[in-house]
């Protein structure tokens, strides 16, 4: 069977759609559908547990901010030091979603890189801060949060998608995504196998967090099985992916590989906590 004949040829406009002079990428807009479905199913869940609505209004300012300042260092950090850590105005586009031109002036560009393992760090930082303003149980904030994260986290894969960014190894399996602005040889999509793993993930810890009790919120477990599945499966998904950055082929295991393993750690860990307890 001649597989090239069911590969997908992917090309697709950067842009969603345009308000006047103002584009609109899918990129962002994959980022905020997927923070918003965050915000309801949460909502969601704080209504269920009667927690206080003053108590859910700044949450999500939190993780939105943790999310978006950790996910953007992590990448500059891990993945770039060498552009964004070696000047001055390395350390500035760093921070601000711009570019400077050699003719000296500069372009917005948006924030173009950002690491998931870096974003989920963040995010952890920004619950703590939230809890000490608010006084909710730590336990029952982050274990609502990774009830929501599967959802946002294959959203955000889908962006990536979209800008045909984190491609996979060439491969000739039949479903095999051509990325034109890449190159024009068959390779795995694995932004669409992480979508779907995190799709997944989110239903699995809904089905859980409806029909079984054993399983209650604010014990830690569902925070520590959504660090589990994510990075478990990023681990082992990393074989089917480019390295990003040309310092990754001397190492061992790629950046991802290695950023993945204290997650899952912590993962496990909180799990047998909440089993202990």
């Amino acid at each position: 069977m001649n597989h090239e004949l069911l590969y997908i040829v992917w090309d697709p406009s950067l842009i969603a759609f345009s308000l006047g002079p103002l584009s609109i990428r899918w990129y962002s807009l994959c980022w905020l559908i997927g923070l918003l479905l965050a915000y309801l199913v949460v909502r969601r869940l704080y209504k269920e547990q009667h927690i206080k609505d003053e108590l859910f209004d700044p949450l999500f300012v939190y993780c939105f901010l943790g999310i978006l300042i950790g996910a953007r260092l992590g990448h500059c950090i891990f993945y770039q030091p060498d552009v964004f850590l070696t000047s001055g105005k390395g350390f500035v586009e760093m921070l601000l979603p711009i570019h400077f031109l050699p003719d000296g002036g500069w372009k917005f560009t948006g924030y173009e890189g950002l690491a998931s393992h870096g974003g989920t760090l963040g995010l952890i930082i920004a619950l703590w801060l939230y809890v000490k303003k608010t006084g909710v149980n730590i336990w029952t904030v982050l274990d609502n949060i990774a009830i929501a994260t599967g959802i946002t986290a294959c959203f955000i894969r889908l962006g990536n998608l979209m800008n045909s960014e984190i491609i996979g190894k060439v491969t000739d399996v039949p479903w095999a995504f051509i990325f034109e602005r890449v190159d024009q040889v068959p390779r795995h999509p694995g932004q669409l196998y992480e979508a779907i793993a995190y799709a997944l993930l989110f239903f699995i810890m809904w089905a859980i967090y409806k029909k079984s009790p054993k399983h209650r919120v604010g014990t830690g477990w569902y925070f520590g099985f959504c660090l589990t599945y994510i990075f478990t499966f990023r681990f082992f998904i990393e074989y089917t992916k480019e390295i990003q950055e040309a310092f990754e082929a001397s190492l061992p295991l790629d950046m991802g590989q290695l950023l993945s393993v204290p997650f899952v750690v912590v993962g496990v860990w909180c799990m047998m906590r909440a089993k202990h307890n």
